[in-house]
């Protein structure tokens, strides 16, 4: 606790209650200290398996401690959120899987933020001579570091974070505060022993070692993030998904447990799969009007026409060759290239 205000933390139940009762799950407190994991954050960045994720370098100070997103940080207190972790549907020809955590069709970033900043007026109410910053996956931290150091739970073989409650189908956010908190002790074991199954069944084998995940063969990370055409080597390994991959989850003994699963409410699920050829048939306004506030904004029509042309060529199903056909003749030659791609596939 800060003796110089010995009534800093004085919010903290009234905090927990509310993050609870906001759909949180889990919360623990960390100390903000010089991060651990900064070094294999480097060597990460230096063996090339960022990819085109240029941001962890240009920001690689930051990482170092807490102050590098604000200043004067002396606690943590890592939040973790849930996502649908109902068992996923089955996807037919012409239709796309997606990310578990893009089902409900709104961006989590603005769904977690908007519950953060219910969190500061919180405090800002309660304490208001104390500094706080909400932060959920764009800032500069180590959440999966933190959490751990928070007692959330341990870092998986697929590099996710784990709870032996939940598993591993939850967003982690931080929430930055300028005085000592009293801090959960951090998880200190591994409860993922010698099982390698999310190693195993990474169709693209992007894990070259536990706990180590190379990006530029992640289905997420080129479903999503990559701006450029998919190495033709790993187009086959993408199967149906045309946004993110839960493979690594879903073969997960810690997910597969029903009881272990986070609960979340039976929202619209809008997103659990989606009608690929309607992305060939749809102009840009359209899919900003649909999408805008969705997670697939983000990968922008051209990234899931290309997505969507390689899942349709892995389907091998006859009936998507018009709209293939149409997409070979798109000015965008990443879409052209991936629909001649599926066409060539299908009719070999």
């Amino acid at each position: 606790m800060d003796e110089s205000n010995p009534d800093s933390g004085a919010w903290l139940p009234l905090f927990r209650q509310r993050a609870a009762e906001l759909g949180f799950i889990n919360a623990g407190i960390a100390p903000a200290v010089d991060s651990a994991g900064f070094t294999d954050l480097v060597r990460w960045i230096e063996s090339g398996y960022a990819a085109g994720m240029n941001y962890f370098a240009d920001r690689l100070d930051a990482y170092r401690h807490a102050d590098g997103v604000m200043a004067g940080t002396k606690s943590i207190i890592v939040l973790a959120y849930p996502y649908p972790a109902d068992s996923d549907p089955s996807t037919h020809d012409g239709r796309g899987r997606v990310a578990r955590y893009a089902w409900p069709g709104i961006d989590y970033h603005d769904t977690i933020h908007h519950k953060l900043k219910q969190l500061k007026r919180l405090v800002a109410d309660a304490a208001p001579e104390v500094s706080t910053r909400g932060c959920v996956d764009t800032a500069p931290l180590l959440e999966r570091e933190l959490a751990q150091l928070a007692g959330l739970g341990w870092r998986g073989k697929n590099t996710l974070l784990l709870n032996r409650h939940h598993g591993s189908y939850f967003f982690l956010a931080c929430f930055l505060v300028d005085v000592e908190l009293p801090y959960d002790a951090p998880h200190a074991t591994d409860h993922c022993g010698t099982c390698t199954a999310c190693l195993d069944a990474c169709p693209t084998d992007a894990f070259p070692a536990p706990g180590v995940l190379d990006a530029s063969r992640c289905i997420s990370y080129l479903t999503i993030e990559h701006r450029e055409s998919i190495p033709p080597e790993l187009r086959e390994g993408i199967g149906s998904w045309v946004f993110g991959c839960d493979v690594c989850q879903e073969v997960c003994p810690w997910n597969r447990k029903p009881s272990r699963r986070s609960q979340t409410a039976q929202e619209d699920r809008p997103l659990t799969d989606l009608d690929l050829l309607s992305f060939f048939a749809m102009d840009e306004e359209t899919f900003r009007a649909t999408y805008r506030k969705s997670p697939l904004w983000r990968t922008r029509l051209r990234g899931i026409r290309r997505n969507a042309a390689i899942v349709l060529g892995n389907q091998g199903a006859p009936s998507a060759l018009p709209a293939l056909q149409r997409g070979a003749a798109d000015e965008d030659e990443m879409v052209a290239e991936a629909c001649r791609w599926a066409i060539k596939k299908i009719t070999r």
